[in-house]
């Protein structure tokens, strides 16, 4: 009889220990919030010697502030330097910095300031401040497109010119899609209209390959069109187009 009542006591052991044992384990930790600041920096050079000595040199970056709130703050940044022989054959830099304000998940107001130096395209500076509003057309995890206009102000200084002020129309336009986890492509497309001459417009297209290298570095390949319809003077041609290769850093 007591080695019967020691087996019950065993089998009801297990027996209430079983379902313990049968359950799931402890699911893993949720993964961390992304960071709020995201962004890439860039560098290319390009040295050649022989018939002709060139060297050419870009850097830029890309920086996307995003607390998760309804405001997010963007800023770009582009230097483009070359000479050929030593004369100097390429000079850009340019620079905007955008505050976003979201209405709903697809509307938002904004504030900018676009700033460009373009030697060769007879720009000594450049500077417009706008505000406007735009709209996601496409905002998934694969895709971006998103359109905006504003109005504001833009001041010119062109090499031996005075400074020009006047009103102006901003519009931009940008995409992005994810090829795959480690590529990516992008386009974009900004114009300014001085209200005071309205056919002195300034547009630039780019657009660009981006593919993951080794741990955050990348291979950036981006094609750059500026387009000045009127320059300061007729022996400066309307259109300049640049290829950029460069290697970046994401964080």
């Amino acid at each position: 009889m007591r080695k019967r009542a020691l087996a019950s006591l065993a089998f009801g052991a297990l027996l209430s220990a079983a379902p313990a044992m049968a359950q799931a384990p402890a699911a893993p930790p949720p993964d961390p919030p992304p960071p709020a600041l995201t962004g890439n920096v860039s560098f290319g050079l390009g040295v050649t010697s022989g018939n002709k000595d060139t060297t050419n040199f870009n850097a830029g970056y890309e920086l996307k502030y995003d607390p998760k709130t309804r405001n997010v703050v963007k800023s770009t940044g582009l230097f483009l330097y070359g000479k050929t022989d030593g004369e100097l054959t390429t000079e850009q830099y340019a620079f905007s910095v955008r505050d976003e304000y979201s209405i709903n998940a697809r509307t938002f107001v904004f504030g900018d300031v676009k700033y460009l130096h373009d030697r060769f395209n007879g720009i000594e500076y450049l500077v417009s401040p706008t505000a406007g509003v735009g709209y996601k057309i496409v905002d998934d995890k694969l895709t971006a497109l998103s359109v905006s206009g504003g109005l504001g102000a833009v001041w010119e200084k062109d090499y031996d010119l005075d400074l020009r002020s006047s009103g102006a129309v901003s519009f931009d336009e940008k995409f992005t899609r994810k090829l795959s986890a480690s590529a990516s492509v992008g386009q974009s497309f900004t114009a300014l209209w001085n209200l005071s001459d309205f056919g002195d417009g300034l547009y630039l297209f780019g657009a660009n390959v981006t593919a993951a290298l080794v741990g955050k570095a990348q291979l950036k390949v981006a094609l750059l069109d500026t387009y000045k319809a009127r320059p300061p003077v007729e022996t400066i041609k309307s259109n300049d187009v640049a290829l950029i290769v460069s290697l970046a850093y994401r964080f």
